[in-house]
């Protein structure tokens, strides 16, 4: 599987091309699949009208469904373990990209692994993982308990750890919407490994265990 994650979605041309890159063809000739189960989970996302509007591509400040694909369908986890594997896996491996929604990260993670999603994966060779936010969270290792709403019933607070690096999304300004570097650095002070701090105009992919970083913004990583 090929990672592209990103703080804010594909919100410029170097994004959107590093896109079209992974994809190894136009997004017009590519078919996705949004997935909008984090936002769930989190009380600032959903249920209700953000949800809506992220599955019907009216996020322009969060560009991943509305840029053009040639077909666009629904992939709602929590739906899953009621219906059978045959209905849904197939469709997942014949799908070119997976647009994750942000939200919450653990609850994102319970309901990957509930459904089985979380064993496909390392199958989706050519899949490219698109990731906002959460849904790029999900990928590290460690998440750090401010990211922390929603505990799942295990109590467990891992995540995929398929990157061994952790993010931090939403980077802006002191004094703008956001997180500050200041507390992006108090953040990785309780991280194990490595970290980035992002801003919505960054994006980290990951292919074949390569990271590189894809910025028309402000990035840097702090441990």
């Amino acid at each position: 599987m090929k990672l592209l994650l990103t703080s804010g979605g594909v919100t410029n041309a170097s994004i959107r091309d590093t896109l079209v890159e992974l994809l190894g063809k136009p997004i017009a000739d590519s078919t996705a699949l949004c997935i909008p189960t984090a936002m769930y989970g989190h009380p600032w996302n959903g249920p209700g009208e953000k949800v809506w509007r992220f599955i019907s591509g009216q996020e322009p400040g969060n560009p991943m469904v509305d840029l053009g694909w040639k077909s666009m369908g629904i992939l709602e986890l929590t739906a899953l373990p009621s219906i059978d594997a045959e209905r849904w896996v197939p469709l997942v491996r014949e799908t070119d990209a997976l647009l994750v929604a942000g939200g919450d990260v653990l609850y994102l993670y319970h309901w990957m692994r509930e459904t089985g999603l979380v064993d496909l994966l390392p199958s989706l060779d050519d899949t490219v993982w698109v990731g906002l936010s959460a849904g790029s969270m999900v990928m590290t290792p460690e998440v750090g308990e401010e990211f922390i709403q929603w505990r799942p019933p295990t109590g467990d607070v891992g995540t995929l750890g398929l990157v061994d690096f952790s993010i931090c999304p939403h980077v802006a300004p002191d004094g703008e919407p956001g997180n500050s570097m200041a507390e992006a650095e108090q953040w990785a002070a309780g991280i194990a490994g490595p970290t980035y701090a992002v801003d919505d105009q960054t994006a980290i992919t990951v292919v074949d265990g390569a990271v590189e970083v894809v910025s028309e913004g402000h990035w840097r990583q702090l441990s």
